[in-house]
């Protein structure tokens, strides 16, 4: 048995049982494929995939036991690359991360400026998707750092940590009747069209509910992914915003926008770094850490991947 077996066997189980991608996804050919999972079958003694003719079906209960080791094996080979990236080639490299587009946007600038001075000679990729493909890019390991508020803590594959808390807030003209209200309520904003999150991004459930549990239905007009078109369709007339409060920290006090907290309403939300379980991280991905929160030190990160306790921490 060899690695060229094992990955066949995983890319197959990640693409749905269809060889015809899983060749083109390793750039070999589908009867090499074929033939080197047949041959890893006969020399363990099981079947890992049922069939249908040519055609895989679905993994055996074997086969299930049999991934599970060859994803131990993969990960620890990737481990062990970059164990060797660390020691030849210490400040240089690529540093993949996985975000979604409001913490790439308003909250990681500083901080990759910060990691870009102290490793200058590191290649930086970010990716930006819904909470779920961060997630996935993660389990992928497209991505060796993943940052989201939502779904980063629903994937056993992946371990996750709290990294700040934010709220949503109320974005209208100046000059909106709502700027000088007493006390915003759940009730004032549902008698406004609203603009906000697309449902899958940036604590858009917690919304919803909020106005569920006082048996409101919200106007919402428009809903996005992007803060800064939401605050566009604003300043055209078409609703309130409602987004997270790193979206208006550069929106001028005398500008043609106010915003107001509406923390009390929604409640607080809770952003998370994550990073796939057994995972080697290199120096930079440590350093990175710390640069987002004083809080993610080296050790806790070790203790948290390692699985060790004393590594949960409120924020």
């Amino acid at each position: 048995m060899n690695l060229q077996q094992f990955r066949f066997v995983a890319e197959a189980a990640r693409r749905g049982l269809n060889l015809t991608e899983t060749a083109k996804a390793l750039h070999t050919s589908q009867p090499g494929v074929s033939k080197a999972i047949l041959e890893l079958e006969q020399e363990l003694g099981v079947d890992i995939f049922s069939r249908h003719g040519k055609r895989l079906r679905h993994i055996t209960e074997p086969g299930h036991a049999v991934l599970r080791a060859i994803d131990v094996i993969l990960r620890e080979v990737a481990n062990l690359r970059r164990i060797g990236d660390e020691f030849a080639s210490q400040d240089s490299g690529r540093f993949s991360i996985a975000t979604t587009h409001t913490q790439a946007r308003y909250v990681l600038p500083p901080a990759l400026a910060r990691l870009r001075q102290q490793f200058p000679r590191l290649q930086l990729s970010l990716h930006q998707g819904n909470p779920r493909q961060v997630a996935q890019w993660l389990i992928d390991e497209t991505a060796v750092l993943g940052l989201a508020t939502e779904s980063l803590d629903e994937f056993e594959e992946l371990i996750s940590l709290p990294w700040y808390q934010w709220q949503h807030v109320l974005v209208m003209p100046s000059g909106h009747p709502l700027a000088q209200a007493p006390a915003l309520t759940l009730e004032m904003l549902a008698g406004h069209p609203l603009i906000s999150y697309h449902p899958a991004f940036t604590g858009r459930r917690r919304i919803d509910r909020a106005f569920a549990s006082r048996g409101l239905v919200p106007d919402v007009v428009l809903e996005a992914i992007d803060a800064d078109v939401i605050k566009t369709y604003v300043r055209s007339g078409l609703g309130l915003g409602l987004v997270a409060e790193m979206a208006v920290r550069e929106e001028a006090p005398d500008g043609d926008l106010c915003w107001r907290s509406a923390g009390h309403l929604f409640g607080q939300n809770t952003a998370r770094i994550a990073f796939k379980r057994g995972v080697y991280l290199r120096q930079h991905v440590l350093d990175f850490a710390g640069m987002l929160s004083d809080r993610l030190s080296p050790g806790l990160l070790q203790r948290a991947l390692a699985g060790q306790p004393g590594s949960d921490y409120e924020v």
